[in-house]
């Protein structure tokens, strides 16, 4: 259906974007740390992972974030502008790597009965689908309903975010590509990593929209 920009109301067509916004998008192009995504010089594994390396083996994001992606983002999860999950899926691009699940960050169901959908899975549904691989909604949960993250540090991060998932799955050496929407300090992909490879898991690596520039 015919609509207009998200951002400045110009006719978009079939996007929700008009492609001048599309241009001005912060498409993250800077060499960044394999693992965790962070800019760093020729694209090198960064100090912290160097010194404190997460369970996750690898991190891809399509955006810095930053305006107008947060705008965005925030009018996913919080205004249901569920066309954007399919923008952000194609933004993401064709999944590199050979996987063989695809797991969307959960919401635990206080949350996801709130906010009435989970935005990671409304992201990975269309590559999940263009890609082939399977993605996995049962098995995998969030058993804490651990308070906010976005106002915490991160050393507070990783201590919420203990335990907070549960894995039934058996992964045994199978190869896992986790979805989400923002990756800050990375303490729930870290956590949820954790959780996957507990159950044999051999490689979990993160796809998300947006990497913020500096762990806060």
């Amino acid at each position: 259906m015919p609509q207009d920009c998200f951002l400045c109301a110009a006719r978009s067509y079939d996007q929700p974007l008009c492609a001048a916004c599309r241009a001005e998008l912060p498409a993250q192009l800077a060499p960044g740390c394999p693992i965790c995504a962070l800019p760093t010089p020729s694209g090198a594994v960064c100090g912290h992972c160097l010194v404190a390396p997460p369970a996750f083996d690898a991190t891809r994001a399509a955006f810095d974030y930053g305006f107008p992606i947060d705008v965005l983002v925030q009018a996913l999860k919080y205004r249901h502008r569920l066309s954007l999950a399919a923008f952000f899926a194609r933004a993401i691009g064709e999944l590199k790597g050979d996987f063989d699940l695809i797991v969307p960050m959960p919401l635990h169901a206080r949350r996801l009965a709130e906010r009435g959908f989970n935005q990671a899975v409304e992201i990975a549904r269309p590559l999940a689908k263009s890609s082939g691989v399977p993605m996995v909604l049962a098995g995998v949960a969030r058993v804490r309903d651990t308070p906010s993250q976005a106002s915490l540090g991160r050393a507070a991060r990783v201590s919420n975010m203990r335990a907070a998932f549960a894995c039934e799955l058996k992964l045994d050496r199978r190869s896992v590509l986790v979805i989400d929407d923002v990756m800050t300090t990375g303490a729930s992909l870290d956590a949820l990593a954790r959780c996957l490879k507990a159950q044999g898991a051999r490689r979990v690596e993160n796809c998300v929209v947006a990497r913020t520039p500096a762990a806060l």
